[in-house]
């Protein structure tokens, strides 16, 4: 953080940005919220886990990413000032510290590996919000006793005031914002650009939502495409998607053979997680994305072939190739697919995976029905009457229309051919 070094006055500090330029810091709290361990920890998670395996660049932090987001939730809220609809400050400063602290239960290598921990990390970070014993509690405590629940409840979506809520994270939120340009950004990708200046400008809070103005509607179309393409040429690429299985299967061996009483060596405290004990907050506030490379180096070299070759195959970016489910696909062309595996020496259920991308961590907009994320749709205001974005914007509709999965079977380059023969048998 080296544009807050000396010379900044008390009262404001100021963050060099690659997206934003600069991030603005007027607040002493948020300034003290960023100080906090709790905060510092997300510079050693990946946000997007393990997708540096296709995108080089990807590297960058959840630490990077919550600061952006607290950055558009000011910008938002400045905006609504110029158009004098400024939240009260109390209202304000709860939106700017949830836009800090929204992604603050986040596990090791983010969304790949979320239900390998057990709790979403919205719940992850409600537990540690309202848990006395962590710095980031006191120093919320200390300003408002009340604050770190109200936080945890903005994060959970329970929280009274949903206008607040919907900055943070709904169809129109900081949160994609922040992570569309972000993460196109780091991964040299064109597909997430869109004109956030404009955006703040055609958009305005509306009793319990935020709305658009009728003559933002094309630059808000722009920004839909956006998240639709990223999805299909980042999130969901299929490499992506590849890599996060193999190493979902490491993890799910190595924790199978603990369960069966022959633990692979983990630092602490993994090897607490692979015993099958509960993380607690304070042991899950200790893991990071260094723990399990830590791990997968280790048991690249174990006795156990299976976790030995999957750890390997992750390190040296070996990852398992991939079919598109074929038209006319039955469960049978599946079954002779992992016999196949398995005449070839390989564990169909680590060698053998069914992946379905829709729907696991991001959704698309679909419009009046909403979301698997529980997000109102989208409207446009003119003055006196509001319209669902969908029944006016021809490229909404066919966003929302554009539901099908993407389902793919992983599987080991060493039987791509038997099983992509299996796959089309009828």
């Amino acid at each position: 953080m080296a544009g807050a070094a000396g010379g900044m006055s008390e009262g404001e500090k100021v963050l060099r940005d690659p997206v934003y330029g600069y991030v603005y810091i007027h607040d002493p709290l948020i300034w003290a919220i960023v100080n906090t361990p709790e905060v510092q920890r997300l510079r050693r998670i990946r946000q997007l886990g393990p997708a540096y395996l296709t995108y080089p660049g990807g590297e960058h932090s959840r630490f990077s990413h919550v600061l952006g987001t607290y950055e558009v939730v000011r910008r938002l809220l400045q905006a609504f000032g110029r158009e004098q609809q400024g939240l009260a400050p109390a209202r304000g400063r709860l939106a700017m510290v949830a836009g800090l602290l929204h992604d603050l239960g986040h596990g090791p290598f983010s969304h790949a590996l979320e239900h390998v921990w057990g709790p979403s990390h919205e719940e992850w970070g409600a537990k540690i919000l309202e848990d006395g014993r962590t710095t980031l509690h006191q120093v919320l405590a200390d300003c408002e006793p009340s604050l770190p629940s109200q936080v945890a409840d903005v994060l959970l979506k329970r929280h009274p005031d949903r206008l607040v809520t919907s900055i943070v994270s709904g169809q129109l939120d900081a949160d994609r914002l922040d992570y569309l340009r972000r993460d196109a950004l780091y991964c040299g990708v064109d597909y997430g650009q869109f004109n956030l200046d404009r955006i703040l400008r055609v958009v305005q809070p509306l009793g319990d939502r935020v709305v658009v103005k009728p003559t933002g509607l094309q630059t808000v179309e722009a920004y839909l495409l956006a998240r639709y393409f990223m999805y299909g040429q980042v999130y969901f690429h299929p490499v992506c998607r590849s890599a996060e299985v193999v190493l979902r299967q490491v993890m799910s061996r190595a924790r199978a053979l603990a369960a069966g009483g022959a633990a692979p060596w983990a630092p602490a405290p993994l090897d607490r997680w692979l015993g099958g004990g509960r993380l607690g907050v304070p042991e899950y506030l200790a893991l990071d994305d260094s723990h399990v490379m830590v791990a997968l180096q280790s048991w690249r070299t174990s006795d156990d072939a299976v976790l030995a070759d999957l750890a390997a195959r992750m390190l040296d970016r070996r990852l398992f190739r991939y079919s598109d489910f074929p038209p006319g696909f039955d469960l049978r062309a599946l079954g002779r697919a992992q016999q196949a595996v398995a005449n070839h020496g390989f564990d169909p259920a680590y060698y053998l995976q069914v992946d379905e991308a829709l729907g696991v961590y991001y959704d698309y907009y679909l419009g009046g029905e909403g979301t698997a994320g529980g997000s109102e749709p989208l409207y446009v205001w003119d003055g006196s009457t509001l319209v669902e974005m969908s029944s006016v914007s021809a490229p909404v509709q066919a966003i929302a229309r554009e539901r099908h999965g993407q389902r793919r079977l992983y599987f080991p380059a060493e039987v791509e051919p038997v099983v992509v023969e299996q796959l089309n048998t009828r």
